[in-house]
């Protein structure tokens, strides 16, 4: 019996449910997908090194996974409240017709029981289908060979997106009888009669609060778009604290002003149904303040994640070809007492294995870096030091010896490269750099012809900006400056550090796994084994590891912000739509009096339409706002790391956000749409 009138119910209130099932089909999907991955990556032909990287990657999502599953779980019983609410009027005519609050609680048990089940079986089954595509996206990122492809079902992720979001309905049968066992059949007939009451603040008050809530959140915005380089870990959370603290207050000011200034605006006002349509935006933001808060912060953080995850994706991918044009880098320094670089002989360092390390080189080149005690950065801006850290105050972190490299040197690493050769008069030097920070620096430096001295030579710049190259391959846009000088100007006693960089001899696939594995048998033996001579750095680089590590980053980053930023989105959205379709059920009996006073439906329509639309856009446009300082900083931190522009990946957010947010706002209209033609 009590199964025959749950899903009587659950068919009478499908237009309730829409969007209730709709996030929790979405929730299961997206926790299947990402949890399988490990899985759908079993049957591809990796590297050792990739498949470890898939291991972290699986590690990293399953902790995630876990802060996922509360914030769904949260807003699963957020959602619950919906549904009883919408539901009091049919509850207390249950206890009138003599069913007990035991009956009531085991009716709505059972109704959740087929919600949870219908929507486990129907995101599951989703889920797995999308986990196929999923397994297409990670063997392009990996570089995977699929031809041992098939289609694969996970179960240990079936069995934990059923233990989760099976803990996720105990929780909602639990809190649901609760909720019936406390209320009282007098507080459910009263239900739909009472409304929320519209608090008129003072407009004074709320004015004051707003400008000074927007000059709190301009100094914020100041601090981390503009005054980057002086911020640090305590400043970055106080600027995050007034950044939060301000928007609070900004949407209660705003929830003050809005209705007032609306009104002072006599032909706004009273343009139509303006006046009805205003007052109920007033009432939600009013009532919602909190709740708007949380949700224009999730899409902030949406929104960043999301961006920063495709540019993070984008730049290293593209920058390993780049700027790895070669099989490998090998360096090694000797240091004296004072970790001074001395003359070293790489060929001394390997000894015995010299010619087996040759025997695996194709094309390379071997070259000594040059340091002058000096000449140091700080000593190289001569007068122009305290001018520049004014404009750049990174430049005040800077002190260190300027490595330099023969012209002869820089051309043949050039030739290896791919690259542009340059020539010097005898008195002329040349920057290479592609550290952003150093490269404005010289960008500002060179054009004001800054002479140096090396070696008792003083020098002139050939260009007047800094070369975008690098005498040692590293895979990212982060190698510092090296001064190119004419051959006639080193003086061999600067010599320290000795590289050698090329190709390997062989040129497939497995000839050069091959190569690259014997190379670092050899390394490990010469370098850090007891036959090591070296005392200082000594590093190999290839461009396998490079691709690997980007991969890696790449890989991380994108899955979690993928998986960050999809549940976010469905959580704000989800948030946003129950308490639109809440308020839609509320005003039922306005929506009706308008009909009785002449109202065309289609001018209702529209009322419901824009009070959907703002409601979703308030906290969207503040969300963008906050985003774009947010990404000035992000992009200041990842021009560290990566180079890459932030325009395409911030249309693919905007996609995201317009295709989920979106969604739920034209669910919620139509759900809204459909609540108060219910008593046409």
């Amino acid at each position: 019996m009590l199964f025959k009138i749950s899903l009587s119910n659950i068919r009478k209130s499908i237009k309730d449910y829409a969007v209730y099932f709709f996030t929790l089909i979405i929730g299961v999907a997206v926790f299947y997908v990402f949890n399988a991955i490990e899985t759908q990556t079993a049957f591809m032909a990796v590297t050792e090194d990739k498949r470890e990287i898939i291991d972290v990657l699986t590690k990293a999502i399953s902790a995630v996974s876990v802060f996922v599953a509360i914030v769904l779980g949260l807003l699963i019983v957020y959602a619950s409240r919906f549904l009883m609410k919408r539901r009091n009027k049919e509850f207390a005519l249950y206890m009138m017709l003599g069913m007990s609050k035991w009956r009531i609680s085991a009716l709505l048990l059972c109704e959740t029981v087929i919600i949870g089940v219908g929507s486990l079986v129907v995101g599951l089954l989703i889920g797995v289908g999308l986990s196929q595509v999923m397994s297409a996206v990670v063997a392009n990122l990996f570089e995977a060979d699929m031809t041992n492809y098939k289609f694969m079902v996970s179960n240990a992720s079936i069995v934990k997106t059923i233990l989760y979001f099976g803990i996720m309905y105990i929780v909602v049968m639990l809190r649901s009888g609760f909720v019936i066992s406390k209320c009282r059949l007098i507080t459910l007939m009263n239900s739909g009669k009472r409304s929320e009451k519209i608090a008129m603040k003072n407009p004074w008050v709320c004015m004051i609060v707003f400008l000074l809530s927007a000059a709190v959140l301009g100094y914020a915005y100041y601090m981390v778009g503009w005054n980057q380089a002086d911020l640090d870990e305590e400043k970055i959370v106080i600027a995050i604290a007034m950044g939060a603290v301000s928007t609070f207050f900004i949407f209660w000011s705003v929830a003050g002003m809005l209705l007032r200034v609306v009104m002072s605006a006599k032909g706004v006002y009273h343009h139509g149904l303006n006046s009805f349509t205003f007052r109920q935006i007033s009432s939600k933001v009013n009532t919602t303040v909190a709740s708007m808060t949380v949700i224009c912060l999730m899409l902030f953080l949406t929104i960043c994640t999301l961006s920063t995850a495709f540019v993070i994706r984008n730049s290293m991918n593209s920058q390993v070809e780049e700027y790895f044009p070669v099989d490998f880098c090998m360096e090694a320094e000797n240091q004296d007492d004072n970790n001074d670089p001395l003359y070293t002989d790489i060929d001394d360092c390997f000894g015995d294995d010299k010619e087996s390390l040759y025997n695996l080189m194709g094309d390379h080149h071997k070259f000594h870096i040059y340091t002058d005690a000096d000449l140091t950065f700080v000593k190289s801006l001569g007068d122009k030091y305290e001018e520049l850290k004014k404009e750049i105050p990174e430049v005040g972190w800077l002190e260190y010896r300027l490595r330099m490299v023969k012209l002869s040197d820089y051309n043949a690493l050039m030739k290896l490269f791919g690259r542009k050769s340059i020539d010097l008069a005898e008195n002329e030097y040349a920057v290479c750099a592609t550290y952003n920070t150093i490269v404005n620096v010289y960008n500002k430096l060179l054009p004001k012809n800054n002479e140096i001295t090396a070696f008792g030579n003083t020098l002139v710049p050939k260009y007047k900006k800094c070369i975008d190259s690098f005498v040692c391959p590293t895979g990212m846009a982060d190698s510092f400056d090296t001064i190119i000088v004419p051959d006639s100007v080193i003086n061999e006693s600067g010599a320290g550090g000795e590289i050698i960089v090329g190709n390997y001899k062989a040129s497939d696939k497995k000839g050069i796994e091959s190569a690259e594995k014997a190379l670092k048998e050899i390394w490990q033996k010469k370098m850090y084994g007891r036959e090591s001579s070296i005392r200082g750095m000594h590093c190999l680089d290839t461009r396998q590891e490079a691709a690997d590590n980007a991969i890696g980053v790449s890989a991380l980053v994108t899955f979690l912000g993928l998986y960050i930023g999809f549940v976010f989105l469905v959580s704000c959205g989800a948030i946003l739509a129950l308490k639109e379709l809440s308020e839609s059920a509320d005003s039922i009996p306005r929506y009706t009096m308008l009909r009785k006073l002449g109202v065309e439906e289609s001018e209702i329509t529209k009322s419901v339409f824009r009070q959907s639309g703002i409601f979703f856009l308030l906290p969207l446009l503040l969300a963008c706002l906050h985003a774009y300082f947010g990404m000035r900083l992000g992009k200041f931190v990842l021009d560290m790391l990566v180079s890459g522009s932030f325009i395409k990946p911030m249309f693919f957010t905007a996609a995201v956000v317009v295709l989920i947010y979106g969604g739920y706002f034209l669910l919620t209209f139509l759900g809204s749409k459909a609540i108060v033609k219910e008593q046409k």
